[in-house]
């Protein structure tokens, strides 16, 4: 399956048949259907696969007597931590959920809103509780996810050097907590 999402994100997932999946992975196309069902039994199964793990620890982070500052730094830790285990789950994540078809998109999408909002809700106390400065935390949360979305890319494109992830981590919370921390 690691071949079949890096081809996918070599080829982009509407460019990818079952043909190159076939013969990518050395096997004749019937038999890749034994694996795989169809390119959107797949697309759906990597997609929901990485709603599971993130919904799973971000009630459990929310539960938590951590604070809100810490709280997100989970977050973001679990995200990183993610990125740099499965980079091209995520990129298929990233690229190719409007690939989805109904009903699977509409659930994929009321999901996403959710699990913003629960984050959004942990900027928003971290907010009212003066960890964070003032501001606005629907933007707020927007502004941390754009901060993760593309870090695939980095993971990706490493050309052999070594990701140090607690670095990464390090890097990606001080550049976060720099623009909502307050001084």
């Amino acid at each position: 399956m690691e071949q079949t999402l890096r081809l996918v994100y070599e080829k982009g997932f509407r460019a990818t048949t079952m043909r190159d999946i076939a013969k990518n992975s050395n096997f004749e196309v019937p038999n890749v259907y034994n694996y795989i069902a169809s390119k959107d039994a797949f697309l759906e199964y990597y997609i929901f696969k990485i709603f599971e793990e993130f919904n799973g620890y971000i009630d459990d982070i929310l539960d938590s007597t951590f604070s809100p500052k810490e709280k997100l730094k989970y977050v973001i830790s679990k995200h990183v931590q993610f990125t740099i285990k499965e980079p091209y789950q995520v990129a298929l994540f990233v690229y190719d959920w409007r690939n989805l078809t109904e009903p699977k998109l509409e659930e994929f999408k009321l999901s996403r809103v959710s699990y913003m909002g629960k984050v959004q809700e942990i900027i928003q106390l971290g907010v009212d509780e003066g960890q964070f400065r003032p501001m606005n935390a629907d933007i707020a949360t927007y502004l941390v996810f754009s901060s993760l979305r593309w870090l695939f890319n980095i993971v990706i494109t490493k050309d052999d050097r070594k990701l140090n992830s607690i670095e990464l981590e390090k890097q990606i919370n001080d550049f976060i907590f720099g623009g909502i921390d307050l001084r």
